[in-house]
């Protein structure tokens, strides 16, 4: 499925709406016009795990990285669509993005993880992807399909996880990441108020 979007990037800071239409096609934009449209992320007030504000210009451009987004997703048997919400939250699709603990590209990753699954350069989207999938994936399979779990790993680190007896580390950041990636998760599969 192709992530298509049409996004009105008349105002650079403003809040972003979704909704996926009958075809399986996400849309995003600053001004809803279409009662479809859910809330998706508010913005300047709200930042990616880079440290960056969301900008509904860099979500417009999403749609350039969907060839990457589903093949990395075929590849590591993971939902393209979570990829996309962790890419979102992560670095709002720049892949350029860098945080201030050193993670960096569009799935944020650290230099050991980006190591273990053989990502020489974690800028390069089509590698740092592949590499975030293959990670997320692992996860996924480490805490038995418990997405929730998977993520407070992939935010805090698996240690964190298992140190906390397979909980969601007492963290705020890690609190708000896993709510915030099921969010944008749950719109781009249209699932929103279904749960």
């Amino acid at each position: 499925m192709m992530l298509g979007v049409m996004l009105a990037a008349a105002v650079a800071h403003a809040d972003v709406y979704s909704f996926v239409d009958a075809n399986g096609v996400a849309h995003y934009t600053n001004v809803p016009t279409d009662p479809r449209y859910e809330f998706l992320l508010a913005t300047p007030h709200e930042k990616t795990q880079s440290g960056e504000p969301f900008s509904p210009v860099l979500l417009g451009k999403a749609v350039q990285f969907d060839p990457i987004i589903e093949q990395a997703a075929l590849a590591a048997s993971v939902q393209a669509d979570l990829l996309r919400a962790v890419i979102v939250v992560e670095s709002g699709f720049n892949a350029r993005a860098k945080s201030g603990r050193g993670a960096v590209g569009l799935m944020q990753l650290m230099p050991a993880t980006a190591r273990r699954f053989g990502v020489t350069d974690r800028y390069d989207p089509k590698q740092n992807v592949h590499g975030g999938a293959h990670f997320l994936k692992s996860l996924i399979d480490r805490y038995d399909n418990d997405i929730k779990l998977a993520l407070a790993a992939y935010n805090a680190g698996e240690n964190a996880v298992d140190r906390c007896g397979g909980c969601i580390p007492p963290y705020k950041e890690t609190q708000a990441y896993v709510p915030k990636v099921l969010h944008v998760y749950q719109v781009l599969l249209g699932q929103v108020g279904e749960t």
